[in-house]
């Protein structure tokens, strides 16, 4: 006998059903870094690459994967043991275990001028989420947000997913990427909450100094607002300044630091972040923002127990030889991108890299052939060179590029080799 829908109990399809996607979602993989990769890629793929060559992975900003790279073994020495010790099996506190905060607490208050408390400090999982909290307590009706241009879009995205509106201030080029603190005053209104920097930069590889950050901070505190000051590239510097921590001027305005271990320990896949408020003033407490990051922490996961279980010994012992180490390798890949970067045709360095693990590069489309814009320009360069760059829109500047150096020195050199390859086979003839 022949089975029906009906004799296998399958009900009939309704005329429409009643859920849909969350609209806000559809759109967002396009201010994804790993999304426009993973797109870039997969064209290069689908071409056949660059005639079988090793690709080389200019996009991203993660090291690890290159031995030259490798974490402090006493980092790792930390993680093993808490691991082995049994004592972090179980959940953590929902803000993160006291010993790892109080001892994050004690090493950023080396830089500052006041004692931070555990209490100031919240872990999270990465910078990511960190930044996901921060949007998300922000959040209310009618607020927004400003945030550089050029800068790190996940901030939008997470900002628009929670219903926020996002105002984008001017990084200015000619001036070592300073903030336009002029055009911030210009956007703000009774409804902005925060501005956001970067501190050392991300995409442009800026360090900002001393007087440029109290000037930053000033205007925050004109305009009522604080500071989200994103330093997950802390103490990654290697020009004539030094990393300077935003929360210094916590008195003046208060200060939100996010931070993680992922970029000076050289380990992003532990996913161990934080949240710090530097706020002597209290201001955080009386307006129940503090209030609201440790109730959000009730409703969102945790960072891995027993990497939360190796922070105090992971920060006491890592030895300054490693780091020292860290940042004469970028050093060293920050000049060799400098110096053949200036050596290109069709593309312009506005200024050497100072800082993190980056560097912005704008396209003159005028002076090549062929190539619409930037998308299409990285899209190119990986089917015919296997060397992956960021298209600059994915970062807030259409027709630029956000190339990054933190890779083994000798793949660098071989990748902007072939950039410059690219480079000559589509420029434009003499005239």
């Amino acid at each position: 006998m022949e089975k029906s829908a009906s004799n296998w109990g399958v009900a009939a399809v309704p005329d429409s059903w009643n859920f849909k996607p969350n609209e806000r979602l559809l759109g967002l993989m396009s201010l994804s870094v790993r999304g426009v990769l993973a797109r870039i890629k997969a064209e290069m793929v689908a071409a056949g690459g660059g005639g079988g060559r090793p690709v080389i992975p200019m996009g991203h900003g993660d090291p690890s994967a290159f031995p030259c790279f490798r974490t402090a073994p006493e980092a790792v020495d930390a993680v093993a043991g808490a691991l082995q010790s049994g004592e972090y099996n179980s959940y953590s506190t929902c803000v993160g275990l006291e010993p790892a905060r109080r001892s994050i607490a004690q090493y950023l208050s080396r830089d500052l001028p006041y004692e931070l408390s555990l209490d100031d400090v919240y872990l999270t999982n990465g910078c990511a989420q960190a930044i996901e909290i921060i949007c998300s307590v922000l959040a209310r009706p009618g607020a927004n947000i400003l945030l550089p241009r050029p800068g790190y879009k996940f901030y939008e995205a997470r900002a628009v997913f929670n219903g926020m509106e996002v105002r984008y201030y001017d990084l200015l080029p000619g001036k070592d990427w300073e903030v336009d603190t002029d055009g911030v005053q210009a956007l703000a209104d009774k409804n902005t909450v925060a501005i956001v920097i970067i501190n050392p930069g991300n995409p442009c590889g800026n360090v900002y100094s001393y007087e440029h950050l109290a000037k930053v901070a000033e205007t925050a505190r004109k305009l009522g607002i604080f500071v989200i000051a994103d330093e997950a590239y802390a103490h990654l510097t290697f020009g004539e300044r030094k990393f300077v921590p935003m929360g210094v001027f916590g008195a003046v305005a208060p200060v939100i630091t996010l931070g993680s271990l992922s970029k000076r320990w050289l380990v992003p896949g532990w996913r161990l972040g934080w949240i710090v408020t530097n706020d002597p003033s209290g201001v955080f407490q009386r307006t129940k923002v503090a209030a609201s990051i440790r109730t959000y922490h009730y409703i969102c996961s945790d960072p891995t127990t027993f990497v939360q279980g190796a922070v105090p010994n992971l920060l006491e012992n890592s030895k300054e030889e490693f780091f020292q180490k860290t940042i004469k390798i970028l050093k060293e890949s920050a000049d060799i991108c400098w110096e053949k970067l200036n050596g290109i045709n069709g593309v312009t360095c506005p200024s050497r890299p100072m800082g993190s693990m980056f560097v912005m590069v704008k396209l003159d489309l005028s002076c090549l052939q062929d190539i619409k814009d930037d998308m299409d320009f990285c899209c190119r360069l990986a089917k015919e060179e296997s060397v992956v760059v960021l298209p600059g829109r994915v970062v807030g500047c259409k027709d630029w590029l956000r190339i990054t150096f933190a890779i083994d020195p000798s793949s660098l050199e071989d990748g902007l080799d072939r950039l410059k390859s690219f480079c000559l086979r589509h420029s434009k003839p003499a005239q």
